[in-house]
C-alpha cells in the first residue's frame, strides 16, 4: 500500500500554500490531498472552530488511511492542531508527523503580543495587504509565490483561530506521540521559541532547522522542504514493510 500524505496549512493561508509540495509528490507517484480549515480558503465562508479544524483534520486523515499508511504534515497554526490531532489518547490511523514551524507553546504573553500585531496590522488600510504582498514578493521564489495566496487570506478568521490555540495541551500531546517524528523550522522563525522544549518532551523527532528562512519554510525553500518529504516518506515505507514482515 502507499504511502498517503496529508497537508494541512497555516493561519491565513489555504491548501493553496502546498501546491508545490503536492506536485512534487504527485510526480513520484505519492498519493497526497491538502485541506481547507474552517474558514480558510474554499470555506471562507465558514466560522472557524477548533472542533471544526481538528474534524477536518480527522477526516482526511481517516480517508487516506483507508488507502496506505498515512503521513501528516502541518504548518504554523495547521501544525499545532495536527499535533493536538496526532498526540490524541485514542491513537489516530498515521504513521508518520512533520510539525514545520510550530515548535511554539500559543499561550500567555506570546499568544497575547501575537494578537495585539495581528490586530494592529489588519487596521492598516486595506487590512495590510500591500505590506504583506510587498514582503512575500521579496522573500519567496516565483515558484511559490503565486501559490501562497491563491486560496485567498483569511483575515476574518484570524483572532478567532489565534484565540482557540490557547486551550490546547501540545506538551502531552506530544509525550503520547510514538510515530516518527520531524520538527522543520526556518533558521530565524519566530515559532522556534520552545523548540528545546518540543524536543525535550519529544526526544525521539528529529529537528531539522533550514538556514537561511523565516517562518514560511516550505514556500521558501520548497526545494529543501520536498527532499524533506521524500525522506519522510521513504522512513513511513520503511517502517510500515518492517511491519509487514514481522507479521
Amino acid at each position: 500500500m502507499s504511502v498517503q500524505v496529508v497537508f494541512v496549512h497555516g493561519i491565513r493561508t489555504s491548501a493553496s500554500m502546498w501546491r508545490a509540495q503536492l506536485a512534487h509528490l504527485w510526480k513520484r507517484g505519492v498519493p497526497a490531498l491538502a485541506v481547507d480549515l474552517p474558514g480558510h480558503g474554499m470555506r471562507m465562508a465558514e466560522e472557524f472552530t477548533l472542533d471544526g479544524a481538528l474534524e477536518t483534520i480527522e477526516g482526511a486523515v481517516a480517508d487516506a488511511a483507508s488507502r496506505g499508511p498515512v503521513l501528516l504534515v502541518g504548518h504554523s497554526m495547521g501544525g499545532l492542531l495536527s499535533i493536538a490531532f496526532a498526540g490524541r489518547e485514542d491513537k489516530p490511523p498515521i504513521d508518520g508527523f512533520i510539525a514545520a514551524s510550530c515548535t511554539a507553546i500559543p499561550r500567555g504573553v506570546g499568544l497575547a503580543t501575537y494578537r495585539m500585531l495581528a490586530r494592529g496590522f489588519d487596521s492598516l488600510p486595506d487590512r495590510g495587504m500591500w505590506l504583506t504582498n510587498l514582503v512575500l514578493d521579496r522573500t519567496l521564489p516565483a515558484q511559490t509565490r503565486a501559490d501562497f495566496g491563491a486560496g485567498g487570506y483569511a483575515l476574518d478568521a484570524q483572532d478567532t483561530a489565534l484565540r482557540s490555540l490557547s486551550v490546547l495541551d501540545l506538551l502531552a500531546a506530544l509525550g503520547r506521540i510514538d510515530v516518527p517524528l520531524w520538527f522543520i523550522n526556518g533558521q530565524y522563525d519566530q515559532l522556534r521559541v520552545n523548540e528545546r522544549l518540543f524536543q525535550h518532551v519529544a526526544p525521539h523527532a528529529e529537528l531539522i532547522v533550514v538556514p537561511r528562512t523565516s517562518h514560511l519554510v516550505s514556500a521558501m525553500r520548497p526545494r529543501v522542504f520536498n527532499a524533506l518529504l521524500d525522506v519522510a516518506v521513504a522512513t513511513v515505507r520503511q517502517v510500515q514493510g518492517k511491519r509487514a514482515r514481522s507479521t
